[in-house]
This record gives C-alpha cells, structure tokens and sequence, in this order.
C-alpha cells in the first residue's frame, strides 16, 4: 500500500480541485466536464505509471484501464444529461461494469454472494419499478443486472473464512459496493424523490470507488515480485 500511495497523490489532488470549485451543474461546459474527469484521467496516470508491458501482459489490469476510459466519457456524457444525453452515459458505465467484472474473473465463483447480489439488485429493481417509464424500465433494468453481476464478482474474490484475500481483492470488493451507492443514489434522486446531498454522496462514494478498483490492478504485480522474493 506504501508504494502505490505517492502515484495516487495526483488523483488525491485532482478530486480536491473538484470539490473546491464545485461547479454548478445547472451551467454545462467543456471545462466543468474537464474538472469532473480529471481524477478518473489521474487514475489511467496511475496505472500506466505501472509500465506499458505490465498492462499488455495483465489482462485483469488492461481491462481496469479500459473500464476508466469509458467511465470518463460517461461522466462526460451526463455533464450534459439535461440536454437528452443520460442514455449515453448509462451506456458508458453498462460498458465499464462489463470490463470491471471481466478483470475480476469467474474464480471463485461463490454462488452464495452471487445469491445475496442478486436478492440486493431485485430488491432495487423492485423499489425503482414504479417510478420508471418508457425506455428506461428496460434499461435500468439491464444496469442494475450488469452492476450486481460486476459486484459479484467483486464480492466472490473474498474468501475471508479460508483466509484465501488479497488487499487488493478487499479493494476491488469495497470499491464495488460504493459504485452501487451511488448509481443507486443517482437513480433514486432523478426518478424517485430528492436525495439530501446527492450530489456529494455520488461523487464522493464515485471516486473512492474507482481509486479502489485502479488499486486492485496492482494485485499481479504483487505476487510476481511475491513470488521473485520466495
């Protein structure tokens, strides 16, 4: 963890910027959209501050990196959601949670927390059900199926009571979970009721989740120089 902080300072740096200038999302611009992605581009920094050849070699790390690509072009996309480019973004992040749950792999694969994902998500689902219409009863659908497979995912590389976890693991599966709070908070402030600092809770849970997730591309790289050492 001590030597992945210092490339993480940028992102740290760049996730104050926003936060302090805090600009107003009722006046859309290519600058607000360059403030909001500036931490996810620290983070395609920090990854390929790893090396070109580690990325090629790793796919799980790979597709991490492509995963934050599109989720800046998401969050590019619903800068201007008003103006009829919410889909789009939706789209972005259906992309991303595909990408993230192909990096985290199929092993193990613990159908116990794919149970308890998939009770979590229909719960959801079945709460947002009545708010939705037209299009987006099938699309949110379709999200919250591809974000509570991704969590799975995430959740399954734990084996706390085999002792068989990473930090890394534990990251990706934390940095999962708060990608759920807060699409689940964007949903429920724009198609259900005013959430209380909703926009805070988004963004603040938003980028944890993603630094979580960058982080947990590391995790080759470890057991390599693990493995050199033994």
């Amino acid at each position: 963890v001590k030597s992945e902080g210092p490339k993480l300072v940028p992102f740290f740096k760049a996730t104050c910027v926003y936060f302090v200038l805090w600009l107003p999302t009722s006046s859309p611009s290519w600058f607000s959209a360059l403030i909001k992605c500036l931490p996810i581009f620290c983070l395609w920094v920090f990854l390929l501050a790893h090396g070109i050849n580690f990325l090629v070699s790793h796919r799980s790390a790979s597709r991490i990196l492509a995963g934050l690509i599109f989720s800046a072009v998401g969050d590019a996309f619903l800068i201007w959601q008003e103006q009829g480019y919410f889909i789009h973004g939706l789209l972005m992040f259906a992309i991303t949670h595909i990408l993230y749950s192909s990096a985290f792999g199929m092993k193990p694969l613990d159908l116990k927390a794919g149970l308890l994902m998939g009770l979590i998500s229909s719960s959801c689902y079945a709460f947002l059900y009545s708010y939705l219409s037209g299009p987006f009863t099938y699309l949110v659908a379709v999200y919250i199926a591809l974000i509570g497979f991704m969590g799975w995912r995430a959740v399954a590389g734990i084996q706390l009571c085999n002792d068989l976890w990473t930090w890394t693991k534990l990251s990706a599966c934390i940095g999962a979970m708060l990608f759920m709070v807060s699409d689940l908070t964007i949903a429920l402030n724009k198609f259900c009721f005013p959430v209380p600092y909703s926009r805070f809770i988004i963004m603040a849970t938003y980028y944890a989740a993603q630094m979580l997730i960058a982080l947990s591309a590391v995790e080759t790289r470890d057991e390599e120089d693990f493995r050199k050492r033994s």
